[in-house]
């Protein structure tokens, strides 16, 4: 195997985000359900025998060490492999949106050089990696709709029925640091339970990062505001600054703003990587 290409790295809708508390390393202790979407980044990948990892921006450019870089250099260093690859990234999902596009792509890199480099490293071996990469990458390799809790790192696989949203992503984005050394966040929400989502998976909750993410950025509140007019029930996504509500399959929507982006999505049952890894004792399969 010498080439893997149009390799997908799908977005998330977070339903809802809540905050729970924080430890003492600072980390928020979180609760949501991360949700996949038909929407995503689109990668290639060619095996390099010097060894050297060198990424390509296909579309726009992305930073030099970003966390598809560090995935790389990562699994490369873990697993001692003197191969390489070059890695183009052809980058469709917005930055700084809350729709975990950087997550993604570090979790289909390490799910594809696993394959290219012919590591076939079980689910157990690359979650610790994905963890050390940031909170919502394992929630990508795993490949499964989740249940998240801790600092999102602990996922319960959930069955979600299937559903269409209208995304909306303001031309601003958010840094999620901001929000989360913000003083007014809300940090005290009451833990709930599978069983409470479930019974309105798409209307439980709120984001509790949403108050503080329209102070910072007012085309968040703009971008909320316009999905309210078409008569939809929009929230914010992960830290935004994209916003998002459920439609109907008929439904036709106006143009947005100039330099907004409007996607029409449907969610995914499972991750279009299904089978790349095996799952020991992880107790599932990406």
């Amino acid at each position: 195997m010498k080439s893997l290409h149009n390799v997908p790295a799908p977005a998330k809708l977070n339903l809802f985000l809540h905050i729970n508390g924080q430890r003492a390393d600072g980390y928020h202790l979180l609760q949501s359900v991360f949700m996949l979407l038909d929407w995503w980044d689109v990668l290639h990948f060619d095996l390099r025998e010097d060894g050297q990892i060198q990424r390509v921006d296909l579309t726009v450019p992305l930073p030099e060490n970003d966390l598809c870089m560090q995935a790389a250099h990562a699994l490369k260093e873990a697993s001692g492999t003197p191969l390489g690859a070059l890695i183009q990234v052809d980058k469709r999902l917005p930055a700084q949106a809350g729709l975990g596009g950087g997550s993604s792509d570090a979790a289909t890199c390490l799910l594809a050089l696993n394959r290219l480099w012919k590591l076939n490293w079980p689910l157990s071996r690359l979650h610790p990696l994905a963890v050390k990469l940031g909170a919502d990458v394992p929630f990508f390799l795993r490949g499964r709709n989740a249940w998240a809790q801790g600092i999102g790192e602990d996922l319960q696989p959930v069955d979600l029925p299937s559903a269409h949203f209208a995304v909306l992503k303001p031309d601003v984005g958010l840094d999620t640091g901001l929000i989360f050394r913000d003083a007014a966040l809300k940090r005290d929400t009451s833990p709930a339970t599978i069983s409470d989502f479930v019974a309105q998976p798409f209307a439980f909750g709120r984001n509790d990062l949403q108050a503080v993410a329209q102070r910072l950025c007012p085309q968040v509140s703009q971008a909320l505001a316009w999905l309210e007019y078409q008569g939809l029930q929009p929230r914010m996504t992960g830290s935004g600054s994209a916003v998002f509500a459920l439609v109907g399959t008929d439904v036709v929507l106006p143009k947005p703003p100039p330099g907004w982006q409007l996607r029409m999505c449907s969610n995914l049952e499972i991750h279009p990587l299904a089978g790349w890894v095996f799952s020991d004792n992880l107790q599932e399969t990406c």
